[in-house]
């Protein structure tokens, strides 16, 4: 399998991370949480040769999902989701977008099961529930390349805030030490905000687990 080469554009009043994968030497990348400009990030990449084969969501809050709509107009990709997010996604009182002046919701296209594994354009990744910070929070991980977008779940040496919505902190916590502490040490961590990390790093580092 080719390498797989991993780029950040971070955005928004809440300086969300959005991802976008691919194989070296391919121009179909996978979004992840588009953040609050979907039409930026279309033109970054369409700018440098790239199209969107598919939009992945960590969670549905909404400095993740503002960019949805216009990533998914202008590209025409589907969307994809943990199940038990839907709730949240669909709704801007759960995601609270409702309260920060730009409702908004999205559905998803596709709604994956936790242990799914999800293949688009040559790339696969298992999506890996990991609720807490909301109550379909997920990561996918991408396992020939020991690759991890964490979204709000695990930060480096800190967690996702749980005072929203459907959060809780020791569902977090569980979720981390049983979901993502038994993966290998050298997998990098890509969160939604800040810098990555290693799971072999926040092992040693990292006071909430």
């Amino acid at each position: 399998m080719a390498e797989l080469k991993i780029g950040r554009i971070t955005l928004g009043v809440c300086q969300t991370n959005c991802y976008f994968v691919y194989e070296a030497g391919k121009k179909e990348v996978l979004v992840f949480d588009p953040a609050d400009k979907g039409d930026y990030i279309y033109n970054r990449l369409k700018d440098n040769g790239f199209s969107v084969a598919a939009i992945l969501l960590t969670h549905g809050h909404f400095d993740h999902i503002w960019g949805v709509e216009e990533l998914k107009a202008l590209s025409g990709a589907q969307v994809y989701a943990y199940e038990a997010e839907k709730d949240v996604c669909e709704d801007a009182v759960l995601n609270v977008s409702g309260n920060v002046g730009r409702a908004c919701t999205v559905a998803a296209d596709v709604y994956v099961k936790d242990g799914e594994e999800i293949t688009i354009a040559g790339v696969t990744c298992q999506l890996i529930a990991t609720p807490g910070h909301t109550k379909g929070s997920c990561c996918y991980y991408f396992e020939s390349d020991k690759i991890l977008i964490s979204g709000d779940t695990l930060f480096q040496e800190s967690v996702g805030r749980t005072d929203l919505p459907t959060g809780s902190m020791s569902t977090l916590v569980r979720s981390v030490k049983e979901k993502l502490l038994p993966l290998p040490e050298s997998v990098k961590v890509y969160p939604g905000h800040g810098d990555s990390t290693t799971i072999g790093h926040e092992k040693k580092y990292n006071a909430f687990i």
